[in-house]
């Protein structure tokens, strides 16, 4: 899954990130035919994730497209403006959006982003990566379920919306 996304018109970021489990995703096959959706490991027949599934994902800054010819009045990501999001997740069927209720943040880590110009990184704003892994329940969730990930501003605003799906 990837998105972008915006906390203001000058301040935007890129949200990238993948569903792991243990051996879960090997050799599984997705495959749609007359017959609709089916997925496959081998010969079985697979219908529904595992017990538990976990999300990995980073959220870096990035120029806004309007900011791509002109960067003035940019702004980067800041532990403070990344502490006012609300992250909500949602499993979703069709059009209809089932909260995830049960997840929890299993690693979470800020890293500085060094930047290209070495000899000008005194005068450069500082830059962050935002590192985060949730374990969330998943029992019993059919395959064709995607995975719906929301941060929200304060406002209650959405500053990005991506779905993680088969």
């Amino acid at each position: 899954m990837e998105t972008d996304g915006s906390l203001s018109e000058n301040t935007c970021f890129r949200l990238a990130g993948h569903m792991v489990d243990k051996g879960f995703f090997d050799n599984l096959k997705r495959i749609d035919d007359s017959q609709g959706t089916r997925y496959l490991r081998g010969k079985e027949v697979v219908t529904e994730f595992p017990e538990h599934l976990k999300l990995l994902f980073v959220i870096h800054d990035m120029p806004c497209p309007s900011q791509t010819q002109d960067p003035k009045g940019r702004q980067y990501l800041t532990r403070e403006m990344m502490s006012t999001l609300h992250l909500s997740l949602f499993w979703k069927r069709g059009v209809d959006l089932r909260p995830a209720e049960k997840f929890k943040v299993i690693f979470f880590s800020v890293e500085p982003i060094p930047p290209y110009a070495t000899e000008l990184a005194k005068e450069l704003p500082q830059r962050f990566q935002w590192a985060y892994e949730l374990e969330i329940a998943s029992a019993g969730i059919p395959l064709t379920d995607s995975l719906v990930l929301i941060l929200r501003r304060d406002d209650g605003s959405i500053a990005a919306r991506v779905a993680a799906r088969l």
